[in-house]
């Protein structure tokens, strides 16, 4: 009916520290356990989920509140807390270490018995540990020595529902918000949704699934999607096309010989198109690039010349703050410049606080002007 689970990070065998996950039967000290590199939320899912497909379903784990299980720290959410609840198991936190004095005493078994054994065994190696562990070990002495019978013989173990997949619960899923265009972000990548649909799930939340370290595989409806991977178009990319655009804008006033009528078709005006034709004859395709550059270059950001007055009014005002500089340039000089303004400024020039101010007017040259 209860199950106890923890962890325990020692230097269990070889030189580096690994950690050893176990879950343990209440009643008769039957014991599940396997080493892993660290106490992860995967590890302790496949522990969980290798138990239950050797048993069943059983109703309670206790554990302690680490942030894994779902404690505190993680205002009671995490995955193993999830999947339990996704088959109905109950979790209990236990106040004190002495509340699951079960499995702390079984690690204290293995520290004294197991380690020698693989010391003497000269196993230095995961894959080899967990071998002697589940093959040697357990069955040779933690079953005859440890284990005991329960009084009860009916077992409380609930069989897994054969409609059950433990593969797709025993997971780290994540979610994510599809966009219009049926792509989603993940991991600072972006996929496409490829599978066919006979209607639209944008701004849906798509499941990610993670089983391990290779990758992820991605659901709705519990129904699995292909996600190939997409590249967002680049500046560089974009620029070609507005370059490209505005090409065929001239080739196509020369083959009509009218630019008001390519004006009509294209919906660009007249003196657009004849701006673009004299940079094309004065200096090429570069001309033209040079000025989609000047249009859209930094668009958002304060003219230069506004900039150059609030750094030399911040340089010679160091002591004042964002938001007074701003009130001071708007009373003195006529500029209308919000506190964010200034701030964005500052971060461009390094000079955001008052002793990056001092440095930078230390560091100039006395006839420097901006």
């Amino acid at each position: 009916m209860l199950l106890q689970m923890d962890a325990s990070t020692h230097r269990w065998f070889g030189d580096k520290k690994s950690c050893l996950i176990a879950i343990i039967d209440d009643a008769t000290s039957e014991i599940h356990a396997e080493f892993f590199e660290a106490e992860t939320t995967l590890g302790c899912l496949k522990v969980l989920r290798d138990t239950i497909a050797k048993n069943g379903i059983f109703k309670t784990l206790y554990v302690d509140k680490a942030g894994i299980y779902g404690g505190p720290k993680r205002c009671n959410f995490s995955q193993v807390k999830r999947a339990c609840e996704e088959l109905g198991i109950e979790i209990i936190f236990a106040n004190s270490a002495q509340g699951k004095g079960r499995i702390e005493r079984s690690f204290d078994t293995f520290q004294d018995r197991l380690i020698p054994e693989l010391r003497l065994k000269r196993i230095k190696k995961l894959s080899s540990a967990n071998s002697y562990l589940q093959e040697q070990f357990i069955p040779n002495y933690w079953q005859p020595k440890v284990e005991v019978l329960a009084r009860n013989t009916n077992s409380e173990y609930a069989p897994v529902p054969k409609k059950v997949d433990l593969g797709s619960i025993f997971i780290v899923k994540e979610y994510r918000k599809i966009r219009p265009d049926h792509t989603f972000s993940y991991g600072n990548q972006f996929f496409l949704i490829e599978s066919p649909l006979r209607h639209s799930i944008a701004k849906q939340k798509i499941e990610i699934r993670i089983i391990d370290d290779n990758g992820f595989t991605a659901y709705f409806a519990d129904r699995q999607l292909r996600v190939p991977e997409v590249n967002e178009p680049s500046e560089p990319s974009l620029l070609d096309l507005d370059i490209q655009k505005k090409l065929d804008v001239l080739a196509l006033a020369e083959k009509l010989g009218n630019v008001s009528e390519a004006s009509r078709v294209t919906g660009i005006s007249r003196d657009t198109i004849y701006r673009h034709r004299r940079l094309f004859e004065k200096g090429g395709i570069q001309a033209l690039k040079r000025q989609i550059t000047a249009d859209h270059h930094h668009k958002n950001r304060t003219a230069q010349d506004t900039t150059a007055i609030v750094i030399e009014f911040s340089l010679e005002n160091p002591h004042l703050g964002q938001v007074e500089v701003a009130n001071q340039l708007r009373k003195h000089s006529g500029i209308d410049l919000s506190a964010s303004g200034v701030r964005n400024i500052w971060l461009r020039e390094n000079m955001q606080t008052m002793a990056l101010r001092l440095h930078k007017k230390q560091s100039l040259p006395s006839d420097t002007t901006y």
